[in-house]
């Protein structure tokens, strides 16, 4: 058999949705928790007062992101619109939780500068999940699969938001994701036009 190469959240992911199998649940019913979760991750965020809750919350939806696809692959439905939907969701989620971030920062040390960090933010990831959606629906999804090691992935990093918290260095994580996310905006668009440059196959 070949290895499994799916990053471990996702195969926890599977292994939690199997015994759904044969019920009336559905991928978009997964997609939807995944959003409401996140987007009251968000919520918490921008209110300022239980930054532990959101950040669980936050990951509590990071994780839930793969289970609907597990649960699409094994019970064989897929779609258009619940493909569509999944990737809205992301989209939403996590530009919500850059701007939530910053409202909920906006009385502390940056001042009105954080609402500012958590749009650029988040403006640079939603263009992220853009592109990407473009490369996808011209290339397959194979050309936007996600840079992995040892079973883990880029957004993985999310998992860390609690010791963000913890450690209180949440400011620090803001900025760092405004100047972040515009350097990786800028390498995906590079990668973009190179790609779009390539005839299809």
């Amino acid at each position: 058999m070949p290895a499994d190469r799916r990053p471990w959240d996702a195969r926890v992911a599977a292994w939690l949705v199997t015994p759904l199998r044969g019920t009336a649940l559905t991928p978009n019913h997964l997609t939807t928790i995944r959003l409401i979760v996140g987007l009251f991750g968000a919520i918490v965020f921008a209110l300022g007062r239980q930054p532990l809750l959101a950040a669980l919350l936050v990951v509590l939806s990071n994780f839930l992101d793969h289970t609907d696809g597990e649960f699409a692959r094994m019970t064989d439905q897929y779609s258009t619109f619940g493909h569509y939907y999944d990737l809205a969701a992301d989209a939403i989620v996590t530009v919500g939780l850059f701007i939530g971030i910053g409202i909920g920062l906006r009385g502390g040390e940056l001042g009105v500068l954080a609402i500012l960090y958590g749009l650029i933010a988040g403006a640079a990831v939603a263009t992220i999940f853009q592109i990407r959606n473009v490369l996808e629906n011209r290339l397959g999804k194979v050309a936007t699969r996600q840079v992995s090691a040892a079973g883990f992935e880029a957004e993985d990093v999310l998992y860390l938001l609690p010791l963000v918290i913890v450690f209180d260095v949440l400011d620090g994580f803001l900025v760092a994701a405004a100047i972040g996310a515009p350097l990786a905006l800028a390498l995906v668009a590079f990668d973009f036009q190179r790609r779009m440059r390539t005839p299809v196959p």
